[in-house]
């Protein structure tokens, strides 16, 4: 593990030119600005983007779950280490597509599909492309996370109407090494510049609490924010540590540094969606409150979020008419990305 106090540099990702690009060295001054002074500024960021009392709700469905190939350490599928969790075959069509028409009647306008893989195969493609094309033939957006992509993949789920493919980095170029060994960095940016180049809105974000330094995290952000063109969608988790995975024993994070991230993405990122991820079961009412004042505007609902706890509805629900906040329609969502 390395040191906390450890400095990192800036990232070797191609960056936008000079004039647009995002500097790691100002985006770590921002992050560490008085936290009103953060605050207000990336409230005002958000606001003149979108509407402050608006949340896009989304639906994550696991369509295979458990024995993948790879050595993520903060996940419960990996089939290097003991998680207790059994893998499943694919889901057939059908009922993947009776559980999108429970999440779009409970309020969900964009439903995200995640299999377990370190990449999808051939004879899987029929049926992923079969789920998308009835996703949207419901009215809702397609998102699906299948592992790395080739060019050709691409294409293909490009040609069936993917709307969004999400593939996380996680966390910085420097630290991701100390997560994962089994694909690079690299491998990562690749998948997303051919999800990119294909014509699909890309999704991409990551993890909090792993090990790593708030650097690091300004770091992962600076990336996002310096691709060719920044993520449509950025996912922020907070780790939930699962029993036998690497990073079982994992420190909490600090909530106020949470709130840091989500508004330093909304100042990187003034145009993204910035999504409350995983581990919002063991946020406080006021820490999600703050999330979503600092530009957090989306949330996942549903009980579970592949294969871990997520609020309940009902919670959603009480939380949201406390705080004044609707869900945000799909149509209203278009407009606000354009």
């Amino acid at each position: 593990m390395l040191d906390a106090n450890s400095s990192i540099e800036p990232t070797s990702v191609v960056a936008k030119p000079a004039e647009t690009a995002w500097e790691l060295a100002k985006a770590q001054e921002i992050y560490h600005s008085p936290f009103n002074d953060l605050l207000f500024r990336a409230h005002s960021v958000h606001r003149a983007h979108f509407d402050p009392n608006a949340i896009q709700m989304s639906r994550l469905l696991s369509i295979k779950t458990g024995g993948c190939a790879e050595d993520c350490g903060y996940c419960s599928q990996s089939a290097h280490y003991p998680t207790g969790l059994k893998a499943s075959k694919l889901m057939e069509v059908e009922r993947v597509l009776a559980e999108a028409r429970k999440a779009k009647a409970g309020g969900a306008t964009r439903y995200c599909m995640g299999a377990a893989w370190r990449s999808p195969k051939e004879r899987d493609m029929e049926a992923i492309v079969a789920m998308i094309s009835g996703v949207r033939a419901l009215g809702m957006e397609t998102c699906m996370t299948l592992g790395m992509l080739t060019p050709q993949q691409s294409e293909r789920l490009a040609d069936a109407g993917l709307d969004y493919y999400n593939h996380n980095v996680d966390t910085s170029e420097r630290f991701y090494g100390e997560i994962i060994t089994t694909r690079s960095f690299a491998d990562r940016l690749e998948t997303l510049a051919n999800v990119r180049d294909a014509g699909i809105k890309v999704c991409a974000g990551g993890i909090l609490g792993m090990g790593e330094t708030v650097d690091d995290r300004v770091s992962m952000l600076v990336t996002l924010a310096n691709l060719p063109v920044p993520p449509e969608s950025v996912p922020i988790n907070m780790l939930i540590p699962i029993p036998g995975s690497k990073l079982a024993d994992a420190a909490p994070v600090d909530p106020i540094d949470f709130v840091r991230t989500i508004a330093l993405a909304r100042i990187l990122m003034p145009k993204s969606h910035v999504r409350l991820s995983a581990g919002r079961t063991d946020m406080s009412d006021e820490m999600q409150a703050l999330c979503f004042f600092a530009g957090a505007n989306s949330i996942f609902v549903g009980e579970t979020l592949l294969t871990a706890d997520n609020p309940g509805e009902d919670h959603d629900a009480g939380l949201f008419r406390r705080l004044g906040l609707e869900p945000m329609a799909l149509a209203a969502k278009q407009d606000a990305a354009e």
